[in-house]
């Protein structure tokens, strides 16, 4: 896709060329090349110069992209009458873990409906790995009242000790580092990023390692056919790792995430023969993954297939799966709307109805974001009550 991308101002481009340095560092280092996949964790996360590592405002009208916590109140609101019961067959000791909270919309919203409905959790726990966004979250959690804004907490890694409650991601699956790869020669290749003669980044296959090949060989087998010569596209290697490593420790509880993607058949679907990799600039959306590195946020669209085999591999069980505006509609989207139908200023009623047509049209983030819960030794059907999509998984 070609789209005309502002220019950064200078100090913003020379933060980028101080990310560049450092890769090219890397890969003089490596021998030539990193996997892509290392690329992407570096321009996203790498200490003070990543994307979601430095100062740069990323969410919101000023930032490059907006999530549905920051249009409004009701996706925290209705997330939060879906946990609601879980933390309640948990009792007094259930916590919330949140990863990676934004400005803390999301967690000051559901944190408020939670105790409306006086399900507050003990313990509301946040994993972020941005230090400015920990901070735009202490500000924005110091305005909840007392006895509530005492429950959060930040985290710097995931519990390592055993716990009982909720674990909510949104927008979170998208950003995690992905591989990659090519059919080639009937064979899996992995893409790499090398350094062309005058230093910038280019593209470059070699092929697969075992785990790599592997992941592709299981996607193909579970497709029950071949992906076509010259098909490219992503995998997550890691994920059924990172699934053990951040809710692993969960005794009892549930999971859920939302996010954009398709169910595996979808995702690898013949048409999507470049994958999905997207890179968001200033409320744009482009392919150019090597631009402004640092200044951009890089994102894959989530195999929900592939979501459902990692957690359930981690020991839960699979709760549920639907588009996000059936997830709103099961767990009291009618109720947000009939409040909203109740604002007297009609500027601030057209506004939340504005957040309500984007939350649920097909033709915005209706269906194209997706929720998918897992279980432990507790009950979430609830929440997926409404438009089960569990037979595309």
């Amino acid at each position: 896709m070609s789209v005309a991308l502002p220019p950064p101002d200078a100090d913003q481009a020379a933060h980028s060329a101080r990310l560049v340095e450092a890769i090219r560092a890397e890969i003089a280092a490596a021998g030539g090349s990193i996997p892509f996949s290392r690329y992407m964790e570096l321009v996203l996360y790498a200490p003070g110069l990543g994307y979601y590592s430095a100062g740069a405002r990323k969410l919101g009208a000023d930032g490059d992209f907006v999530t549905a916590p920051e249009l409004g109140a009701v996706f925290a609101r209705c997330t939060a009458n879906a946990i609601a019961p879980v933390l309640a067959q948990i009792g007094p000791e259930a916590r919330v873990l949140e990863l990676g909270g934004g400005t803390g919309a999301f967690a000051h919203d559901a944190l408020l409906r939670l105790a409306e409905r006086g399900s507050l959790p003990a313990e509301y726990l946040l994993l972020e790995p941005s230090a400015d966004l920990r901070e735009r979250q202490r500000e924005r959690l110091a305005t909840l009242p007392p006895d509530v804004a005492a429950r959060v907490r930040w985290l710097d890694r995931p519990p390592q000790e055993r716990w009982e409650g909720v674990l909510f991601a949104n927008e979170v699956l998208d950003a995690l580092p992905t591989t990659r790869f090519e059919i080639r020669d009937g064979g899996t290749w992995e893409e790499h990023v090398a350094l062309d003669a005058a230093g910038g980044f280019v593209r470059d296959a070699r092929p697969a390692d075992a785990l790599v090949a592997a992941a592709v060989a299981n996607v193909q087998r579970r497709l029950e056919r071949p992906l076509p010569e010259g098909y490219r596209s992503e995998v997550l290697p890691q994920l059924p790792y990172w699934m053990q490593a951040i809710a692993g420790t969960l005794a009892r509880g549930a999971l859920l995430f939302v996010d954009y993607g398709y169910a595996r058949r979808e995702f690898y679907a013949r048409e999507r023969s470049d994958g999905t990799l997207v890179c968001h600039y200033r409320h744009r959306a482009h392919g150019d993954a090597f631009h402004l590195p640092g200044l951009q946020d890089l994102t894959a669209f989530v195999d929900f297939t592939a979501v459902a085999e990692a957690c359930t591999h981690a020991g839960f069980d699979y709760a549920g799966y639907c588009a996000q505006a059936s997830f709103l509609l099961a767990n009291g989207l009618e109720e947000e709307l009939a409040a909203i139908e109740r604002i007297d200023d009609a500027a601030a009623r057209y506004r939340r109805t504005q957040e309500v047509k984007r939350l649920t049209l097909p033709a915005e983030m209706g269906e194209r974001f997706q929720a998918i819960g897992f279980v432990r030794d507790v009950d979430l059907e609830h929440a997926f009550a409404v438009g089960d999509l569990s037979h595309r998984l």
